[in-house]
């Protein structure tokens, strides 16, 4: 019983220490300093945040300036007139020496025609085909042949600038490694570069004008990424490398429609060249009968229908074939 008032005490004794211990904090200011440094830190931090969103979205307004003006710059610039159209074709002729093989080419097409329809109207027809068809064509097939060659060569050229730029190289070295050991036609174009480097330009403006040589769109993304990284800077070897490795991807895509495409590219070949070969075995069996398709007037008339009806569905048949990626 003796006992029972010093346990009481020692109780009540402990209770009164959590209490005072509990509120020591607020009487002291530790708990209003702990809130005034949180409150403190907190608009540190959010100052810190909104100076990163507002250098991020005045970075991101900048970049689309740069690209709005790139992308003004060359549509003025990509009318592509005979002389580009030579250079993309990797040829160094002059006007006047195309005009003078397109001349060639129409007298000796048209000679040919009229020597073997005897028709001046057949000779004619050869003459301007040979005049202003065949020549484009060829343009055109050279233009789409190096284009091949340079998409095929141009990842790896950029492969050689973003291990460089990583090493420590600065871009005009890199640009002169590719002009000196790439193959053909990279090697020419960036030749070009450097050339146009020494004339007084910068780097940005003589890689924007590889896109009127080399008229494709990675070229032109190729322009822009320098063009943008020179006015507002950026991490150049990381932007490259994705684009490397979006060249090859496309490339891969490429290949896999041609593979996927390749039995309607069959199936198409085959149905064009029926009519033609029909021709010919019904001409080796029985010519008096089908020669009266060129011999009267209702059988031109009749293959000149039928030759307008197969030239519509061949081109609907290349287009249902043709894939745009």
């Amino acid at each position: 019983m003796e006992l029972g008032p010093l346990v009481t005490g020692i109780l009540a004794a402990v209770c009164l220490g959590g209490i005072a211990f509990a509120i020591m904090p607020y009487l002291s200011g530790e708990v209003r300093a702990e809130q005034r440094q949180d409150q403190f830190t907190n608009r540190a931090d959010a100052r810190e945040v909104t100076s990163a969103q507002r250098t991020a979205a005045s970075r991101r307004e900048q970049v689309s300036k740069s690209l709005k003006e790139l992308e003004q710059r060359q549509s003025a610039k990509n009318k592509f007139d005979l002389a580009a159209r030579i250079k993309q074709a990797g040829l160094d002729w002059p006007k006047s020496r195309y005009y003078l093989m397109s001349l060639g080419l129409a007298l000796l097409t048209g000679l040919g025609a009229f020597v073997v329809s005897r028709n001046p109207y057949v000779g004619l027809g050869g003459l301007l085909i040979g005049g202003l068809g065949l020549p484009r064509w060829t343009l055109s097939f050279l233009i789409k042949k190096r284009l091949r060659k340079f998409i095929d060569e141009f990842p790896n050229a950029m492969d050689v600038v973003v291990r460089g730029v990583k090493s420590g190289l600065p871009l005009g070295d890199c640009i002169r490694i590719i002009a000196t050991e790439a193959a053909d036609p990279v090697r020419t174009e960036f030749r070009h570069i450097l050339e146009s480097q020494t004339l007084g330009l910068s780097v940005a403006e003589a890689c924007e004008r590889l896109y009127q040589r080399v008229p494709i769109t990675e070229a032109n993304f190729f322009g822009i990424v320098i063009a943008i990284q020179q006015k507002s800077g950026g991490n150049l070897a990381e932007t490259l490398a994705n684009f490397s490795r979006v060249i090859r991807e496309r490339r891969k895509m490429k290949g896999k429609i041609q593979a996927m495409s390749a039995e309607a590219k069959a199936s198409a070949a085959i149905i064009a060249s029926l009519p033609f070969i029909v021709a010919i075995l019904v001409y080796l069996s029985s010519p008096d009968y089908i020669s009266l398709l060129w011999t009267t007037f209702h059988g031109k008339f009749t293959l000149l229908i039928a030759g307008l009806w197969m030239s519509a569905g061949v081109f609907v048949m290349r287009k249902m074939i043709s894939f745009d990626f």
